[in-house]
């Protein structure tokens, strides 16, 4: 057995600010940063870049869904 006292467990970060992490706001640490965040991925703020998609072959995989 280890004598030696584990490491306290850290406090998580707020993802958007870094300010500690509030259990009634979890991950985050206010309602703030809350909507700030889901703002950001309504907004595709998050969005990752991709291959630009060819318009004609666009239109054709929509009318092969019809």
């Amino acid at each position: 057995m280890s004598t030696a006292a584990s490491p306290k467990p850290r406090r998580a970060a707020c993802p958007y600010c870094g300010k500690p992490a509030q259990a009634d706001h979890a991950p985050f640490c206010s309602q703030g940063c809350r909507d700030r965040d889901l703002l950001k991925w309504l907004g595709e703020g998050y969005r990752v870049p991709g291959r630009p998609v060819d318009e004609e072959g666009a239109e054709i995989a929509d009318e092969d869904q019809l």
